[in-house]
């Protein structure tokens, strides 16, 4: 008689196959966030008013600089950070709600995200909130794009523990600069896993940089259809197995 619980949640079939899941997800899956990381990024800087749609900390640093020195201040550069809170917070109660661990949590959270940048989408391509990225419908979109880069980076934390972070770029320089020096040196080593770490530093690097590119190419040639590359990686994220 068979012990399968047909109602399970997880989609795989037994720990072994769950854990060999997560260890595949977690070498391929990063390097391709981390260019819809960049990607949604540079998209959102320069088409809905300066924003950082996945680098709060750069929204803290503009709200700062505001807050003491005066100026025009986009309403979204202050509405990301409760937003971003809000949209981690939601990512939390989803997971806990569906009772998945794993690569079937991070399948569900990966069709979250899509679907968000889907909306983010939809609503540039009728509202074109880049003819003035200072009014409302551009800040609708950038807090839509803002809860996408919330659940990209829940996610993470919540399914795949072990993968470093797609937009924290200053981390990642520090991990391929350090991992180089180490490498180099003919004394002992002072990091450990230097080779998984400068390898998986270049890859984030490099995915977060040439989705800038490609975001800001994709702006000149598109205005708001841009969002249309992050959409299609983000489905092609969904689809990865």
């Amino acid at each position: 008689m068979s012990t399968t619980d047909p109602g399970a949640t997880h989609p795989w079939p037994h720990p072994s196959g769950d854990a060999s899941a997560l260890s595949q997800l977690e070498k391929r899956l990063p390097t391709l966030l981390s260019v819809i990381a960049g990607m949604v990024d540079l998209t959102g800087f320069l088409t809905l008013g300066n924003i950082f749609t996945a680098h709060i900390t750069g929204n803290l640093v503009l709200v700062a600089g505001l807050v003491v020195r005066g100026g025009r201040m986009n309403p979204a550069q202050v509405l990301a950070i409760p937003v971003f809170i809000i949209g981690v917070a939601a990512v939390w109660l989803l997971a806990r709600a569906s009772g998945r661990r794993g690569p079937g949590l991070a399948r569900l959270l990966l069709l979250v995200q899509f679907l968000l940048l889907v909306g983010v989408l939809i609503f540039s391509a009728v509202t074109k909130p880049s003819a003035n990225p200072h009014g409302l419908m551009a800040v609708i979109t950038a807090m839509i794009a803002v809860s996408a880069m919330a659940c990209q980076f829940a996610l993470l934390r919540l399914a795949l523990p072990v993968a470093p972070s797609t937009a924290v770029m200053t981390g990642n320089l520090t991990n391929t600069v350090l991992s180089l020096l180490d490498r180099q040196s003919r004394s002992q080593r002072l990091m450990a896993g230097d080779a998984e770490r400068l390898a998986g530093s270049l890859h984030l690097l490099i995915g977060f940089f040439g989705g800038c590119v490609v975001a800001a190419a994709a702006v000149s040639l598109l205005g708001d259809w841009a969002w249309s590359f992050p959409v299609a990686l983000a489905g092609l994220a969904v689809a990865l197995r």
